[in-house]
């Protein structure tokens, strides 16, 4: 038997052109600023590089990689994500349990009080005097407590937890578990997807963040990678606008460029390391999670 050729109807091909656009403009900035990094500063200057490396050479990675505070970022960043990850996936977690247990006195007040998170903030004065008041100014912690629970992940992860059969519970009271077990030995076993779901949201939050920093931090051994990277974009412009003005050579305001090139690519290379760990989690954690609520 022949099996029938899949036509195409229209709308499907309009939805395949669509997506293959909108891919080209995630993919061609990116393999643009590949190719500057590699390239060299006269062809830069020329205008020449697009999207592939013209003159290949790696100066700027050998510039980048020979400043130690760099890696001291990048070491830092990583502390900081892991840390952050993993006591906002702890709070996650412990919130949204309780709320989806009817017997939780106050239950839709603190439903309510989440929301009102979601859509009022204290705004970023008070915050700051906030963070002050305790303290954590210049300190670690001024990078992690604020911000550190995310009430669209928590209603994910509440209304996954909603979803599962109440006969597991039962049983496992019968069996004589409290909830603290329940929630170890037969929630979280049964929650892996939007578990890590919620953990690469709150990673890849907190990894390209730097306004934070930009706030709280003054010391550069507690400056995130992305604070030091925007710190590099921002004096890689004022060399851009002192060349123009005349002040300064051309050479220095390409080599800025390249290294510049250089440092994004330093920066967002680890998470997309991370991300084919738990690709395979990320769709059905965020549609099983949205659809049992």
């Amino acid at each position: 038997m022949h099996k029938k050729k899949t036509i195409w109807s229209p709308g499907q091909i309009i939805l395949v052109a669509i997506i293959f656009v909108f891919v080209l403009s995630c993919v061609l900035p990116f393999l643009n600023v590949i190719a500057i990094s590699f390239s060299s500063k006269s062809a830069i200057l020329r205008g020449d590089v697009s999207f592939w490396p013209v003159e290949f050479e790696t100066k700027a990675y050998e510039i980048l990689f020979a400043d130690k505070t760099m890696i001291d970022c990048l070491f830092f960043t990583v502390k900081l994500t892991v840390v952050y990850t993993a006591l906002a996936m702890l709070l996650t977690i412990l919130m949204a349990y309780p709320l989806t247990k009817k017997r939780l006195k106050g239950r839709k007040f603190f439903n309510l009080l989440a929301l009102f998170t979601m859509y009022f903030s204290g705004g970023t004065i008070p915050i700051y005097l906030n963070v002050r008041d305790f303290g954590m100014l210049n300190s670690f912690w001024s990078l992690v407590i604020p911000g550190l629970l995310s009430t669209y992940n928590m209603i994910i992860m509440k209304s996954f937890f909603a979803g599962l059969p109440n006969e597991l519970e039962e049983a496992a009271t019968i069996d004589g578990a409290n909830d603290f077990q329940i929630l170890l030995q037969v929630y979280l076993p049964l929650s892996l997807a939007s578990i890590a779901t919620l953990t690469l949201f709150y990673a890849v939050g907190k990894w390209n963040s730097f306004a934070d920093a930009k706030y709280y931090i003054q010391t550069k051994a507690l400056q995130p990678l992305q604070l030091r990277l925007y710190n590099i974009i921002k004096g890689s412009t004022a060399v851009d606008v002192t060349a123009i003005e005349g002040n300064a050579n051309s050479n220095a305001q390409n080599v800025s460029e390249s290294i510049e090139s250089a440092t994004i690519i330093f920066a967002t290379l680890p998470i997309l390391v991370v991300y084919p760990f738990v690709q395979r989690y990320f769709v059905s954690g965020v549609t099983i999670g949205a659809v049992k609520g």
